[in-house]
């Protein structure tokens, strides 16, 4: 973990109501793995406002990118700053993907704010020789962060194929599915994740699984997976005001050896990632 102020290369629209912020950060991007997060003080802020966490989308060559929403005042904030200035990042942050050695194949089930994490993480899969398959989920067309390639096929039952383009470009399939059948599947990505569960019919040995997103999905793929026998590990989204473990305002709920039977841990530190059989909703 480090403290770094890093200077803003590209800021710009991504479409789907989300901006893309690339920063040079040659200290800190080296270091991060999918899943974890840099906690950024926002330019034109005062002192006293609280740091704002922000998922990983890529971090190569000492840049780090991030892809966010604007949501409110901080982030509002954000989107008006402009290449030249500078931002503060501490990082990184927090518990990323494992990476299991013996599964040759992985799923990345991730709904709206949540796909772009999984799209570091597809991309490091591919280059370690993962065969990796994606189900990208929204409530329509027009609030996926991603880029659909024009020529390409989006099957309307949720089959992955080569038609995202973030995820293309390093040999990676993937599946759309959105609530009101705009693109892809109409419905939901578990059902989607599930249906190409039982047309691969892997062992639980072969495959491993990667969620992020909304809570009601990720409990749906957590279900699946158990019922399955298959690992699977959630990237869990809390309020942090310290990302460091000191404020305790991101507590996640965990199975435990103790006469309770659960407890206590912290997103910021013990996760953002967990595994699915460890978390009580």
């Amino acid at each position: 973990m480090q403290l770094e102020t890093a200077t803003i290369l590209e800021h710009r629209d991504y479409g789907a109501g989300y901006r893309l912020l690339r920063l040079a950060a040659p200290q800190i991007a080296p270091q991060v793995r999918p899943g974890q997060f840099v906690h950024v003080r926002i330019p034109r802020l005062e002192a006293s406002v609280l740091r704002r966490p922000f998922s990983v989308f890529k971090a190569e060559n000492g840049e780090l990118t991030l892809l966010y929403k604007s949501v409110g005042h901080g982030t509002s904030v954000l989107a008006v700053a402009a290449a030249g200035e500078t931002v503060s990042l501490i990082g990184p942050l927090g518990n990323g993907f494992p990476i299991c050695p013996d599964a040759p194949v992985a799923a990345l089930v991730g709904g709206g704010v949540g796909i772009p994490p999984l799209m570091y993480l597809g991309r490091h899969l591919a280059t370690v020789g993962r065969e990796v398959a994606a189900f990208c989920g929204a409530r329509t067309k027009g609030l996926l962060p991603l880029t659909v390639i024009p020529s390409a096929c989006v099957d309307p039952e949720g089959t992955p194929s080569p038609c995202v383009a973030e995820f293309a470009a390093h040999g990676v399939s993937a599946a759309l599915c959105t609530d009101d059948g705009s693109a892809g599947l109409r419905g939901f990505v578990s059902t989607a994740f599930e249906r190409w569960l039982d047309a691969k019919n892997l062992s639980p040995g072969q495959l491993i699984v990667y969620s992020c997103g909304p809570e009601h999905m990720m409990q749906a793929v957590a279900r699946i997976c158990q019922a399955r026998g298959i690992p699977c590990y959630l990237a869990l989204e809390r309020h942090m005001a310290c990302g460091m473990g000191t404020c305790q305002s991101c507590a996640v709920k965990i199975a435990a050896d103790n006469d309770r039977g659960w407890a206590f841990k912290l997103c910021c530190t013990d996760g953002p990632v967990f595994d699915a059989r460890q978390v009580l909703w």
